[in-house]
């Protein structure tokens, strides 16, 4: 499966979930006077988008808060790199290096990030892999 159709199947998952998923473009336009303009998330440099690259698709998903907070919903913070099925992580591809940085960022910071080539690995990231 291509990557975009893995795509659109986890956006259209997140959705039945209530896990709102948007697409992260990113890289660098030159405006009407040649001036770089950089868009997207973690690209504030070409320096940080070599070491840092944000995922394809950024969300909210809605956790059911434990008895301290009972009644509470909060939002962790959710980024997903979408990959064509067949896809393998590489640990020499300086590209995939970056995009697990990232990850690791998010992860540190209690959100839920990682690699998905199918919605079984999206539901893994976000913790719902038992449905």
């Amino acid at each position: 499966m291509a990557e975009t159709k893995v795509s659109s199947e986890i956006r259209l998952d997140g959705a039945y979930r209530s896990i709102e998923l948007w697409r992260n473009n990113v890289g660098v336009l030159r405006n009407q006077d040649g001036t770089p303009v950089r868009y997207g998330l973690a690209n504030t440099s070409k320096k940080v988008n070599r070491e840092i690259k944000s995922s394809d698709l950024i969300g909210i998903t809605p956790v059911f808060i434990t008895p301290d907070m009972v009644g509470k919903l909060v939002g962790v913070f959710t980024a997903v790199e979408t990959k064509a099925e067949n896809w393998v992580f590489n640990q020499n591809d300086k590209h995939c290096l970056a995009q697990k940085n990232y990850h690791d960022i998010v992860l540190k910071a209690g959100g839920y990030a990682g690699f998905a080539t199918c919605v079984k690995d999206f539901r893994k990231i976000i913790r719902h892999d038992q449905n």
